[in-house]
């Protein structure tokens, strides 16, 4: 549903009006299955260069420093381009666009396999890869995310767009794996290999997609003042501006999990590498969990997202206070799963908000505030963490991700002339946000 020229007037969720019944309901639709099959081999492989990757500068310069640069240099091209990106996302047709994009990010992977493999590697040649992979992201993620759309249609987004979730944390645990049997067996070049080849994948699938099934969306015609149009829309849509800072605050301050968790595990714990391997890998089951959950929802209410936010901060804050290392490596699954439902519930509800001609526009935005959010909060965390301890640091993060999130809750109910109400139904507690002019609740039970 899209929110058409005018303002919002009410920051009531767009969402689908059909819920799905079937956890896996929009693989039934043969475009969106190729692309979901294709990601699945190249997440893989994404997830593979990472650690491929960061292990390799480590060993050329034994700096932790470089591999920060690395870091930074492919996060830095969204952070300076990812508006530019997006305007021109909404000018151009977006499978050829992804072709363009993921055969780009090929190249790097495979020139990276070739100077490894033949002895020729140099830090320098990491950080233009890192970079060359940055500027792709800046067009192929609004393109990715924006596609998506296309090939589902809106009564299937939520639950597509919480699939693709998981298909990236399901690589997310297989990934380093593979890459590091790859690495300790035969070397970091192989790893970009597999990488550079694993986009033959979704290329495949997208050039054996129907042209024919796929939704025709209005691209946005060449013009000046693009990105400015498109700040503007935002601007003047409460449930996309509101939203979007929601995601930033939780990004920003909740989601440095580098940072808190390898000090946990070092530092609280005294446990070493492999506690803080099973951290994000309980984590990363969490995370899985809960875009199936989103999968198996599939709407997307803004009320779902700010109860999601504050569950987020809540259990960030009892894990800041766990005593046990047990404890605290048990509750990784449940911050892991409300962090994916915060995530895959607001992007789903900028996409459903948002006029299919701005969607690459707002969604560029909304992947710098959500990509560009933990490189900036990462130096706070860390400063926290070094004066006052990481407990200090992680329950800093969750008070500021629960309290972003009621207050904003509360300025979402306001714009749109709801009321808090408080009740019982069926033998438990009711608390929602109901139009005013309502009087009552849901009968007691």
């Amino acid at each position: 549903m899209s929110t058409g020229s005018g303002a919002a007037s009410a920051p009531a969720p767009a969402t689908p009006t059909t819920r799905t019944s079937s956890m896996f309901s929009s693989l039934r639709i043969r475009n969106y299955r190729l692309f979901f099959l294709g990601q699945v081999v190249s997440n893989t492989g994404t997830w593979m260069q990472r650690i491929a990757q960061d292990w390799l500068v480590l060993s050329l310069t034994g700096s932790a420093t470089a591999v920060g640069i690395t870091t930074a240099l492919q996060f830095l091209p969204m952070l300076l381009f990812g508006l530019y990106g997006g305007v021109l996302v909404d000018r151009l047709p977006k499978r050829p666009t992804l072709l363009v994009t993921q055969a780009s990010m090929a190249l790097t992977g495979l020139a990276l396999a070739f100077l490894t493999l033949n002895g020729h590697v140099e830090v320098w040649h990491v950080y233009l890869a890192a970079f060359a992979v940055g500027l792709a992201t800046v067009v192929d993620n609004p393109a990715r995310q924006t596609f998506v759309t296309e090939m589902v249609g809106p009564d299937q987004l939520q639950n597509a767009v919480s699939l693709n979730s998981a298909n990236f944390q399901s690589a997310r645990l297989v990934g380093p794996a593979v890459a590091g049997l790859l690495i300790t067996g035969v070397g970091t070049g192989w790893a970009f290999l597999f990488n550079g080849l694993s986009f033959v994948a979704p290329m495949a699938g997208l050039l054996l997609m129907r042209a024919r099934d796929l939704h025709v969306v209005e691209r946005a015609p060449r013009g000046k003042g693009q990105m400015r149009e498109g700040l503007r829309y935002v601007a003047g849509r409460p449930e996309l501006i509101w939203t979007i800072v929601l995601v930033g605050f939780v990004s920003t301050f909740g989601f440095n999990f580098p940072v808190y968790l390898s000090a946990f595990a070092d530092d609280v714990f005294h446990a070493g590498a492999g506690s803080y391997s099973l951290f994000n890998t309980l984590m990363a089951v969490g995370s899985l969990a809960g875009a199936l959950l989103a999968a198996r929802r599939g709407t997307a209410r803004l009320r779902v997202l700010v109860a999601g936010a504050v569950a987020f901060g809540m259990l960030e804050i009892v894990a800041a206070l766990a005593p046990a290392l047990w404890m605290f490596a048990l509750l990784m699954i449940p911050i892991g799963m409300f962090g994916m439902t915060v995530n895959v519930t607001a992007n789903s509800s900028v996409q459903l908000s948002t006029d299919p001609a701005m969607r690459g526009r707002v969604m560029a935005l909304y992947m710098m505030v959500f990509m560009g959010g933990a490189p900036l909060g990462a130096p706070i965390a860390g400063w926290i963490t070094d004066a006052y301890g990481v407990r200090a640091g992680l329950a800093a993060g969750g008070v500021v991700a629960a309290a972003a999130a009621v207050v904003i809750g509360l300025v979402l109910a306001r714009v749109g002339n709801l009321r808090l109400a408080l009740g019982w139904h069926r033998g438990h507690p009711v608390v929602r946000f109901v139009p005013r002019e309502r009087e009552q609740l849901a009968p007691a039970a």
